[in-house]
């Protein structure tokens, strides 16, 4: 369902019901994207095919933001740009100005988006109402502000600040490898990236190869800082940790599907949904733990 997590901690003072929920997102339900604007964005069914803009699933709730965006390529931009200069030149006998090539930059995008190609874009998020936390199935920090810009702008009055810890990402990730071992129920994964903040810039990369290793150590030793990490939790969750927090590469093992059916049926997101979220909604506080707790911090608009 989700690939990857960021999460946040919704403020404990935000009520609101399901009917409001819907209510509010309506107002802000995705519409195509005109011939000339470059994006559009708004709430779509998280459910395939039509259903309610919030899905609930044992008490869950699940939104996706669905973003349109018509891009021109820079090079077929600036051809049209330097079409239309030579034009103007060829009639008046002077060559466009600075402030006047920034007009018809304007001019040229007008005329080339109705031919743009749509590029779409969803991105699920979750609400979980019992433990105040929102996550967003993305590890890129830009799209994650995006989104919960949009969240907040949809529903009055709920306030959201990322999750933090005492102990950085980074911070913890550096001990783990020092003592080749992460704090239960976390493993270490065959996945690693170091950073050295020296004059070298130095990055280290390893992918499918043990991590508790002298050489590893050594790289740790001389200072260089892990900026992502694979770790699995509790052998039920593979994923890979980012210097941010944020969690990549989500992937469930084998065992968590022992007792259930993968077949494909109406019921695919309910099923999926709920595996999910009882995953998840372990591992979160686990790793929230094994980061030395989480610091109470001003909530973020």
């Amino acid at each position: 369902m989700f690939k990857n997590a960021t999460v946040y901690r919704i403020s404990p003072d935000w009520v609101a019901g399901l009917p409001h929920i819907e209510e509010s997102l309506a107002k802000h339900q995705f519409g195509d994207c005109g011939q000339t604007q470059q994006e559009s964005s708004g709430w779509v069914p998280p459910r395939a095919g039509n259903g309610a803009l919030a899905e609930t699933v044992a008490g869950q709730i699940f939104l996706t933001l669905r973003t349109d965006t018509r891009k021109v390529p820079a090079d077929v931009l600036e051809k049209q740009i330097e079409e239309i200069c030579t034009t103007i030149e060829d009639e008046t006998g002077r060559r466009p100005g600075k402030k006047h090539r920034k007009e018809l930059k304007e001019q040229a995008l007008l005329e080339l988006l109705p031919q743009a190609f749509i590029k779409t874009s969803e991105t699920m998020v979750w609400i979980d109402r019992k433990n105040d936390l929102l996550v967003v199935d993305t590890a890129t920090q830009a799209r994650a502000d995006y989104v919960t810009s949009m969240v907040i702008r949809s529903l009055d009055g709920m306030a959201l600040s990322l999750l933090n810890t005492d102990k950085t990402p980074s911070v913890a990730m550096t001990g783990w490898l020092h003592f080749g071992e992460a704090d239960t129920p976390f493993q270490l994964g065959r996945e690693l990236e170091l950073h050295a903040f020296d004059e070298t810039k130095a990055i280290v990369r390893y992918s499918n190869h043990n991590l508790d290793t002298d050489e590893v150590k050594q790289h740790i030793v001389a200072g260089k800082a892990p900026t992502r990490l694979a770790l699995t939790w509790d052998g039920r969750v593979s994923f890979v940790l980012t210097e941010s927090g944020h969690l990549r590469k989500l992937s469930f093992l084998d065992v968590v599907f022992e007792n259930t059916s993968r077949e494909d049926n109406a019921d695919a997101f309910d099923a999926n949904a709920a595996i999910f979220t009882g995953e998840l909604g372990k591992l979160i506080p686990d790793l929230v733990d094994a980061l030395g707790g989480e610091q109470k911090l001003s909530a973020a608009e």
